[in-house]
């Protein structure tokens, strides 16, 4: 196999593990796979295209990556499902505890969680203090 394959290949699951667990580390690492495999088009020599593919991850990750999460950041911000959420009061529907449960709001069913061990009844008012996914964590008020 040719060395610019390699490393396309290496960039291609990169992406692949990215999607999988978006945590902007992976991403680095597949621009990183990306610009090697770019280079080994001009350089056959497996040991530079190795150094090459280190030195860029390390520099995109202390470089690149911070920017990317804050980026990410920023649009959760944009978007204000957390803002949206936090802090409402709401009805509860279904009674909640760390394991299962359902609350009310804007006449949607969402999925909620107490942080605590008790279970709290169904018709009794809670606070969102958490928006984690499809999930809302909620406490007595």
């Amino acid at each position: 196999m040719i060395l610019w394959e390699i490393f396309a290949i290496a960039g291609l699951v990169f992406i692949i593990l990215e999607m999988i667990v978006p945590s902007m580390f992976f991403l680095n690492l597949a621009f990183a796979g990306f610009i090697t495999a770019i280079a080994a088009v001009w350089i056959n020599d497996w040991i530079i295209l190795t150094i090459l593919f280190v030195v860029l991850s390390i520099l995109s990750i202390l470089f690149l990556r911070p920017i990317l999460i804050k980026n990410r950041a920023d649009k959760e911000k944009e978007t204000g499902m957390q803002g949206k959420y936090i802090g409402k009061i709401v009805k509860v529907i279904e009674p909640v505890g760390k394991f299962s449960g359902a609350i009310t709001i804007y006449d949607e069913r969402w999925e909620a969680r107490t942080e605590e061990d008790e279970t709290i009844p169904a018709g009794a008012e809670v606070k969102i203090v958490k928006y984690d996914s499809l999930i809302l964590t909620v406490e007595r008020i």
